[in-house]
């Protein structure tokens, strides 16, 4: 009788990904969103209820927001080098999920840097 391996306990990457990009989107919402969605001709007005609310918190949202990236790119860089080791028959995290992660992850990180930058 052979035992497969249990998921893994604890914080998720994509939950951390998710985070980062709540956290950066947040910080974009007051000035960074309107500007860039207002250029592409996509109507902004939207995000003023959002940036209301997130605007007094920036400094923590990005603090949060760096932290929840930089975790969650550590943990799918684990798990690239688990799925390097994994083999063909192994049980690892399939490889639709890291592209989608990486993706996420560097969506939070532009949100990021344009709701530092554009302020």
């Amino acid at each position: 009788m052979t035992q497969t391996p249990s998921p893994p306990k604890g914080i998720s990457t994509a939950a951390l990904t998710l985070a980062g990009i709540a956290a950066a989107f947040g910080v974009a919402a007051c000035c960074a969103l309107p500007i860039l969605l207002a250029s592409a001709g996509i109507g902004a007005a939207w995000l003023s209820g959002v940036a209301v609310v997130s605007a007094p918190y920036r400094t923590p949202l990005l603090v949060i927001g760096a932290l929840c990236l930089v975790a969650g790119a550590a943990l799918l860089l684990r798990q690239q080098l688990a799925a390097m080791r994994c083999g063909p028959d192994g049980v690892c995290t399939p490889r639709w999920t890291r592209i989608l992660t990486l993706a996420g992850l560097l969506v939070g990180a532009a949100l990021l840097w344009a709701g530092y930058s554009y302020v």
